[in-house]
């Protein structure tokens, strides 16, 4: 029964459902709350290196997946990272893919993954507890959201003297982390009308926890209000998404997927280079023929399973709008935080990265969406300065 906790949560129809505190279960006390983060990840965006950082994100995520199987469980993609929970079943084969993912991140991106697996039941000791629920973003894809108990399950993760009891160990050998599904095929995708906006929001410390489901509703009301219904503001076009011919783009699936030599990597380089330009193809043909639109109904599927909303205590949304809605909602940001009321964090790009899980091809799958040139991670720091500014002004006498 605990296997299925998360699978047996219902479906809430909208997003700002996740502003009601009734909508959640608490995670089970024989479930465990997994955090990843690429350290020093803002050094690595700087050099370039965003899609490297976004590619070990997403596959501390389908790492844990392939653990699990048919067993679903929660995850949120953070860009430089990722938060999942894992039932006590699966939770040595956990550890033992996170050692080894930490190894290949070293050795095929010298990128240091940090990972932790903090019980439920030490989040509970130390007074928080973590809940989670499941809302539909399509009909095609489900998004899970947590509340209660990140902050400092991140706390725990960052902090080297409190770290040593949840921490994952780096392991001897890359073998365990089986990172099938991982993909990165897809282009750059333009925003539709001119900026790709990665979005980070969080209610200032310290408040209760109905204040702060308030201001994350009030939050994403202002988001609506600015820049309209999904469909306005997705940050995905399906006239927009094309599969990448560049070799340099596709090397860094080959490096993630193949550990081995160089030999076997170039392989599968070409293997995936030759298949997308098979795709490109096969697009002609249908014209051609006149056959069922195969490639147009994948795309569809592609951005109905986006992963672009979602919750972790902190409100993380990438959005595709126009400078002068960004300039609207920066300044309605600007205003609550410096009223003490939440802290927030923006990167503004003009288009989106696709990091991709794809366990079927026309079927289980979800696209990890950020802004590309940093994103989710860059705006990360400047919420943190907030964050840190709201604390020294809450500590000053």
């Amino acid at each position: 029964m605990s296997d299925a906790f998360y699978a047996q949560l219902p479906l809430l129809p909208t997003f700002a459902d996740i502003t009601d505190l009734r909508n959640y279960a608490p995670l089970p006390p024989d479930w465990s709350l997994v955090l990843t983060d690429v350290r020093d990840s803002t050094q690595a965006i700087a050099q370039g290196r965003y899609k490297e950082v976004n590619m070990i994100g997403a596959a501390s995520i389908v790492a844990l997946l392939n653990v699990a199987g048919p067993v679903e469980l929660p995850f949120v993609f953070g860009g430089d990272g990722a938060t999942l929970a894992i039932p006590a079943t699966f939770l040595a084969p956990a550890r033992a893919a996170l050692g080894a993912l930490q190894t290949l991140a070293r050795q095929a991106f010298a990128l240091d993954l940090r990972a932790a697996v903090v019980p439920a039941a030490a989040l509970v000791a130390a007074g928080h507890q973590l809940r989670v629920a499941r809302v539909m973003i399509t009909a095609q894809y489900a998004q899970a959201i947590f509340s209660g108990g990140i902050t400092y399950a991140e706390q725990l993760l960052k902090d080297p003297a409190r770290s040593a009891a949840f921490a994952v160990p780096p392991a001897d050998t890359v073998e365990l982390a089986d990172l099938s599904g991982l993909e990165c095929r897809w282009q750059d995708v333009p925003s539709r009308h001119g900026e790709t906006v990665s979005l980070l929001m969080t209610a200032a410390p310290g408040q209760p926890a109905a204040v702060a489901a308030t201001t994350l509703r009030e939050v994403i009301d202002m988001i609506e209000a600015v820049y309209g219904n999904d469909s306005d503001y997705h940050p995905l076009s399906v006239a927009l998404l094309r599969t990448s011919r560049d070799p340099r783009a596709l090397r860094i699936e080959a490096r993630a997927r193949v550990p081995g030599g160089a030999a076997a990597r170039l392989h599968y380089l070409i293997r995936i280079w030759a298949l997308n330009l098979a795709v490109m193809a096969y697009r002609h043909y249908e014209r051609l023929a006149g056959k069922p639109p195969w490639w147009d109904q994948y795309r569809q599927l592609v951005f109905h399973t986006a992963d672009y909303k979602k919750y972790d205590d902190t409100l993380r949304m990438i959005l595709a709008g126009t400078p002068t809605q960004r300039q609207r909602l920066e300044t309605y940001l600007e205003a609550r935080f410096r009223c003490g009321e939440l802290a927030y964090g923006l990167h503004v790009t003009d288009r989106a990265l696709l990091t991709c899980l794809v366990f079927e091809r026309m079927g289980r799958q979800v696209h990890f969406v950020d802004g590309a040139d940093g994103g989710y991670s860059l705006a990360a720091q400047a919420m943190k300065q907030r964050l840190a500014a709201l604390l020294a002004t809450a500590a000053r006498p």
